[in-house]
């Protein structure tokens, strides 16, 4: 007799199979709970779980429009490989999997022997469910220390930074919002309180869910009383619909920061009884705080000091209030004195892991500590290989932070060979290439990677679609499952937050592709048996873990689909944090340091200051400032896409059919732009063009440019490469303008000018 799963439903020939979504194609691991429906083999609708504790039968177009990502016409179905010589020309010839992997691992064998693993590097992204597994496959397959989490990142300029300070300052995982998110009667829990206020700095997440925080969890706590601060140089939805909106100079979080923590000091409105406890440094930060008025914070941040002071006043004052914060923290050169700034407010109002405040949990996954020992497996003397900066910059991340890897401007310039004359350099020779397309989304000078990567000697990516990336550089390409095809997992806030572990079921088989993780356990088993030959396949390495974790396994989950872990509120008072088990924080100092002894010694102030970005109105000022008038700011997202995927996807394009950059009216007025034209955006770096959006969103000295666009539709071979470089603002962006921490890069702040031109160059455009 066949075994019943209660996740699978048949009704009239209909079979419905419950699961959690994640990726590919790619979404914050928020894993939305739905049923996907099939008939006859395939997919014929998607809804939503109402009964998932989280997302509550809500879902987004993404997840909607799933059948049109699994049955495109241009799906990657087959592996595929080309000549070296061919890279730019599609090619493409279609190989079995055996094919792929003998290729590949003759490959990665070849350059072991001629010049050693250290020649071999990856570039992995952040999103998709790869980021659990992806940093283990330079060590632990191909024995190279330029492996771990390397992206093609200035300043590793998302997550990393927040993830490493928050390390540094509470020894503990990212804060997040209490939203009721561990308990199974969410909202109805005795323990849990309604926040009275929530600030959302740098973050929209009603249309990016990022990170595993579902956004429109803060709707529902709109509707129970919370109120609203948001800290944004766009008006978004929740800004519109706030008590007070801080709308900054895109750059300039920092000095808000300090102005909102010299309003709440000068005042004597924090919790003196939880900072003489718990905190340590609280004089020094006053002390760095003191010269941030709100009269000086306008000076450099325009935002009008009655919004900050009311803004300031109202958090500290409502208790429990609390805070959420996103990626634009990251992507400044001051990312870690603005992420100091945002966890020293929460801190100083009394408002870490309280209920209804800011919850904080240790870091943890249901991978544990596998990831870090399969990443200790490189062979005698490999560790010294590792690529870092020969002149001895960023000796913070190097010391091995929260992320690991290669620091990407570092990678960037080791590729053009800056270093060449240093003893340590070697020519560095293929890349592995997982969940990322670096000249669409991440890579800023994105012409630059291409020159820099285009004769490297071997490259092979995997995905669900060509990308430009793939088109422009790789010579093998492996086809991905989506989540519809592969069991998988989903861990919220990449574990480092994770109030549930849900699972991604099979719907539907498609044979010839494979996930992100069956293929490294593959060609694990081929390339270092003795690490991989103790999981049977996939499914065993998920039961395993789950077992060694959480004490249940992948068949129990899976009938679940979700299981929640509960919360305990207050931990730093019965040693939660600390694996000594005494009370208070695992940091140097036992407590919440508001002034950093791991930033100090590694030579970095150890309270948060203020710097002016290297292209800004004021660091510009005279002739450059004068050529490039505006301040432009980037990444703001659309529902229907995530980054650079889904622009190919029929009903999702129609959504958002072209990139748009936003601009006031009354600037539209003074350059001669109408809504609908395409406008040319320049700065002293380069130049990008998307299609004007005239409203009030942004002030009349800023514009919003989307980040990650390519088209498809447009001719995949060089030089266009599917028009990658028109529209990216990433080609606007310095290369290397970070803080001496390795952390932190202004993809989101710059100067520029803009002009109206006829269109994009890969559409004949005559610009």
């Amino acid at each position: 007799m066949a075994e019943t799963k209660t996740f699978v439903t048949e009704e009239d020939g209909v079979v419905k199979v419950r699961t959690c979504a994640w990726s590919p194609p790619g979404d914050h691991p928020v894993g939305c709970g739905m049923f996907i429906h099939v008939k006859d083999g395939k997919i014929v609708k998607v809804e939503g779980d109402p009964d998932h504790p989280i997302t509550q039968g809500r879902l987004c177009p993404r997840c909607i429009a799933l059948d049109e990502v699994v049955y495109h016409k241009d799906r990657l179905l087959s592996p595929m490989v080309r000549k070296r010589e061919d890279r730019g020309r599609d090619t493409w010839e279609k190989i079995s999997w055996d094919e792929a992997y003998d290729i590949l691992e003759e490959k990665i064998r070849e350059i072991q022997k001629e010049y050693g693993a250290e020649a071999i590097f990856t570039l992995t992204g952040t999103g998709r469910e790869s980021t659990l597994y992806a940093p283990v496959y330079g060590p632990a397959i191909m024995d190279t220390p330029n492996g771990a989490s390397t992206y093609a990142f200035s300043g590793e300029a998302c997550y990393g930074p927040r993830a490493t300070i928050s390390n540094y300052l509470l020894g503990a995982g990212v804060p997040e919002i209490d939203f009721a998110q561990f308990f199974p009667d969410r909202y109805d829990n005795p323990e849990f309180e309604v926040p009275k206020y929530i600030m959302v700095w740098g973050k929209d997440p009603l249309y990016s869910s990022p990170d595993g925080f579902f956004g429109h969890s803060i709707i529902d706590l709109m509707k129970r009383g919370s109120k609203i601060i948001t800290v944004d140089p766009r008006l978004t939805w929740l800004g519109a619909h706030a008590e007070y909106h801080l709308q900054l100079r895109p750059g300039t979080d920092a000095a808000v920061g300090l102005g909102f923590l010299n309003v709440i000091i000068q005042e004597d409105l924090y919790d003196q009884e939880f900072v003489e406890k718990w905190c340590y440094g609280f004089e020094e930060l006053a002390e760095a705080c003191k010269p941030w008025t709100p009269e000086r914070v306008k000076e450099v941040s325009w935002v009008e000091p009655d919004q900050l002071v009311g803004a300031a006043r109202a958090f500290a004052t409502n208790a429990p209030s609390t805070a959420t914060w996103g990626v634009a923290l990251d992507q400044s050169k001051q990312s870690t004195q603005g992420a100091q700034c945002f966890l020293a407010i929460c801190a100083i109002c009394g408002y870490l892991d309280v209920p209804g405040g800011v919850t904080i949990t240790n870091p943890t996954s249901f991978i544990g500590q596998w990831r870090y020992d399969m990443g200790d497996t490189l062979s005698e003397g490999m560790d010294e290989k590792h690529i870092v900066d020969p002149t001895g910059k960023y000796a913070l991340f190097n010391a091995g932070a929260a992320m690991g890897g290669v620091q990407g401007d570092t990678l960037l310039n080791w590729l053009e060979g800056m270093y060449k004359d240093d003893p340590s350099y070697y020519d560095l020779r293929m890349c592995w290439i997982i969940g990322n397309n670096p000249l669409a989304c991440m890579a800023d000078q994105p012409k630059r990677w291409y020159e820099a990567m285009k004769d490297l000697d071997f490259i092979v990516a995997q995905d669900i679609f060509m990308t430009p990336t793939i088109m422009a550089l790789a010579d093998l390409v492996l086809p991905l499952s989506t989540f519809a095809e592969h069991n998988g997992l989903v861990t919220p806030n990449y574990g480092r937050n994770q109030h549930f572990v849900g699972a991604m079921n099979t719907a539907v088989e498609n044979p010839n592709t494979k996930s992100d993780l069956e293929i490294l356990v593959d060609m694990g088993k081929r390339m270092r048996p003795e690490l991989w030959e103790q999981f049977a396949d996939v499914d065993d390495f998920f039961d395993q873990k789950l077992k060694e974790n959480y004490g249940y396994g992948l068949e129990e989950l899976r009938e679940k689909s979700v299981i929640q872990p509960g919360y305990e509120y207050r931990k730093y008072e019965k040693g939660g944090f600390r694996p000594d088990g005494q009370p208070g924080f695992y940091t140097p100092t036992g407590l919440i340091e508001l002034y950093s002894t791991v930033l100090e010694s590694y030579g970095e102030k150890p309270v948060p200051y203020f710097e002016e970005p290297e292209y800004s109105p004021v660091s510009q000022a005279g002739a450059v400032a004068d050529e490039y008038p505006l301040v432009y700011t980037t990444g703001g997202r659309h529902i229907s896409m995530f980054h650079s995927e889904h622009r190919q996807i029929p009903s999702l394009r129609a959504l958002h059919p072209d990139p748009l950059v936003t601009i006031n009216p009354a600037t539209a007025e003074k350059y001669g732009i109408q809504q609908g034209d395409w406008v040319r955006v320049t700065t002293p770096l380069g130049e990008c063009t998307q299609k004007a959006n005239l409203t009030n969103e942004v002030n009349e000295k800023t514009i919003h440019l989307e980040h990650a666009w390519w088209f498809p539709e447009q001719d995949g071979e060089a030089p266009n490469l599917y028009g990658v470089f028109d529209a990216n603002p990433n080609n606007i962006m310095p290369h290397e303008s970070v803080s001496v921490t390795g952390y932190g890069a202004p993809y989101k702040n710059g100067i520029c000018r803009i002009e109206r031109v006829s269109g994009l160059k890969g559409n004949g455009g005559e610009q």
